[in-house]
């Protein structure tokens, strides 16, 4: 039986595939032309991108690319603890 991971665990594996794509970023800016390289951060995006999903499905969004627009009148995730509150992150 597979134990689906938990906030903390999913907050660690999104700290660690952003980690990759922004030192992979850094790397293309003086290695252009390096196919590998462009591979790789094309994967690791798109990684972080589905990881930030799955956790704004589960505890709201991290980011505003993940944030729910259908809600009119306000943003949701104000309900929430912020991550300096108890509760929160």
């Amino acid at each position: 039986m597979n134990k689906q991971p938990g906030k903390k665990e999913r907050l660690n594996y999104i700290n660690q595939v952003s980690f990759v794509v922004d030192d992979v970023k850094l790397y293309l800016d003086t290695h252009p032309c390096d196919k590998e390289a462009l591979s790789y951060f094309q994967e690791y995006s798109r990684l972080r991108n589905q990881a930030l999903k799955e956790y704004a499905s589960y505890y709201g969004p991290l980011t505003v690319d993940t944030a729910d627009s259908s809600c009119s009148d306000r943003w949701n995730w104000v309900n929430d603890p912020w991550p300096w509150q108890e509760g929160g992150c």
